[in-house]
């Protein structure tokens, strides 16, 4: 996927590159994606040992506001 684009939701506008922002404690800024289903620790906190995490590019369509996310490089 590149910035600029035309949106397959709407058909009429075009998508701009962005992220999405992760401000959560202990956050790194950015969300990633995880391999496998959402399992908690005893803490509540989510398991991700041992498990593939992908970067997540993310496009907004200008004309409707659709996103369009995908999972591209390992992080």
């Amino acid at each position: 996927m590149t910035a600029g684009a035309a949106c397959r939701w709407c058909e009429g506008g075009t998508l701009e590159q962005g992220f999405i922002e992760d401000r959560g404690e202990g956050s790194s800024g950015f969300a990633r994606w995880v391999d496998g289903p959402l399992e908690r620790g005893i803490f509540g906190g989510a398991k991700r040992m041992g498990k593939a995490r992908l970067q997540i590019d993310a496009y907004r369509c200008n004309g409707c506001g659709h996103l369009e996310l995908f999972a591209t490089v390992p992080v």
